[in-house]
């Protein structure tokens, strides 16, 4: 579940899209071009991570405090954000750049999801020059799924931070985006991969830190912020709607959330008979992440997987040097082969387990995953449901759908819901249609791409559109 490796030139391949991100989708989420800057040939955030920030008996601070001077690591021009957007072709949903765009370290302040002291890093994207006469919109943003432990949008060569600063940051809003617990800078010493809790802490101390890093660098903010999360990040910016609108009213002016193709009926999932296009990161991430939250998913790893995968898996997510493709070709993971979803989920899990889990209530992990469903809350700003019907990463009709059910059957009358398969279809299907042929390569090519691909761009413009209302 993640906006895939975004903006990867023109789609050139299937590499890997993503619920985990990436057992054969293609490598190009919404799809720039990584870019050189004005300020180096492409800027990296440093990557070691940071010591927590409490340790022993000291006392924590407030989270959401920077603990390093903010850096301006890089700036995009309007040039490099219109030449980016233009060879993927989607410069019609993004609309050409009105002003340059400077990239800003953040490393701040964070807690865990039993209040553990820690750290998170996480990139400010500034808007400059003609669109620094107002004070500028946050926009708040969730990434999806990520397996490499030190990936980071604090880099203008990550594709998905060229995405963002063409689709909202060159149009006048600032943006600001964790790396999550446990990536990048993070010294946290895992991911708490879909838990609802603490992703959402995440996303609201990025905009605490945002606001204290934007007036070092001598930008402004509006009092308005406006909540987006594509895949994993969907389910991330949801969870911090809730919290925000709930228990800090007074501290965040929420005016609008886009959640996009995200995965608000975790436990609906793991019902769910058929096996989703990579099911071998983002099932694995999302057992060993909550066996270590709560500690009562399994009571031994076999019990879960197989060998020789059990062996390795628990600590294998996030990797400190294997990306999704390496994952898969060292064997460390199944699917370099070409095999097919239910054949990896089968070499994967234990049968036993599976059946458990699909039918069994009293699971201990599908009543986690229960717990960290988005159902039962009222949004009270405009909010906006996106996806693609085609998804087979995230299927619509198990999040997305009930998710719109279960606010309509409530009266709350605050949430649209927009399905963006019919243009996904007509720009990318063959002749305009999705592909019928479950032999032919199109058709692989077509669905493995559909999440981390196609259906970004449509659905960051919907959602930039309801932004737009709003300003």
């Amino acid at each position: 579940m993640r906006l895939e490796q975004l903006m990867i030139g023109v789609v050139t391949a299937v590499a890997l899209a993503a619920c985990g991100g990436g057992g054969g989708g293609s490598a190009g989420g919404a799809g720039f071009a990584a870019l050189g800057t004005s300020s180096s040939p492409g800027a990296s955030a440093a990557t070691g991570a940071s010591s927590p920030v409490a340790t022993g008996g000291d006392t924590p601070p407030p989270t959401g405090k920077l603990l390093d001077s903010p850096v301006v690591l890089a700036t995009m021009t309007t040039t490099q954000i219109d030449a980016a957007s233009a060879s993927r072709g989607i410069q019609a949903l993004t609309g050409r750049a009105t002003c340059d765009v400077a990239l800003v370290s953040l490393n701040y302040s964070a807690s865990g999801p039993k209040g553990e002291s820690s750290n998170s890093s996480g990139v400010v994207l500034m808007p400059l020059g003609s669109c620094q006469t107002s004070a500028a919109p946050l926009v708040a943003y969730g990434r999806g799924t990520e397996v490499l432990k030190t990936k980071t949008l604090a880099d203008a060569q990550n594709p998905e931070t060229v995405f963002l600063a063409a689709m909202y940051a060159s149009q006048g809003y600032a943006v600001v985006a964790t790396d999550y617990l446990g990536f990048a800078k993070s010294a946290f010493p895992y991911h708490p991969y879909l838990h609802a809790d603490s992703e959402a802490r995440a996303i609201l101390d990025s905009i605490r830190a945002a606001r204290e890093a934007v007036g070092v660098v001598g930008g402004k903010l509006s009092t308005k912020i406006m909540l987006t999360g594509y895949s994993q990040g969907a389910h991330s910016s949801m969870a911090a709607q809730r919290l925000a609108e709930r228990d800090y009213a007074s501290e965040f002016n929420i005016v609008a959330g886009a959640h996009l193709a995200g995965p608000y009926n975790l436990s609906g999932a793991f019902q769910n008979p058929v096996a989703i296009n990579d099911y071998q990161f983002w099932v694995p991430f999302v057992v060993t992440s909550y066996q270590k939250i709560y500690g009562d998913v399994y009571g031994n790893v076999n019990e879960v997987f197989k060998a020789p995968y059990a062996a390795s898996i628990e600590n294998l997510l996030p990797n400190p040097t294997l990306d999704y493709g390496p994952l898969m070709s060292t064997g460390a993971l199944p699917g370099a082969h070409g095999e097919t979803p239910s054949q990896v989920r089968d070499a994967l899990i234990q049968p036993s387990y599976l059946t458990d889990v699909q039918t069994n209530p009293n699971n201990a992990l599908y009543k986690r995953a229960k717990e960290n469903d988005l159902f039962g809350w009222s949004p009270k700003a405009q909010t906006l449901l996106c996806g693609g019907a085609g998804d087979r990463t995230v299927p619509t009709s198990i999040h997305m759908v009930r998710m719109k059910a279960d606010f309509d059957a409530r009266g709350v009358t605050t949430v649209s819901a927009v399905d963006v398969d019919a243009q996904i279809q007509a720009t990318y299907g063959p002749g305009g249609s999705a592909p019928t042929d479950t032999a032919s390569a199109a058709y692989a090519t077509y669905y493995t791409s559909y999440h981390g691909t196609f259906e970004p761009p449509f659905c960051h413009a919907r959602a930039r559109a309801l932004f737009d209302s709003m300003r």
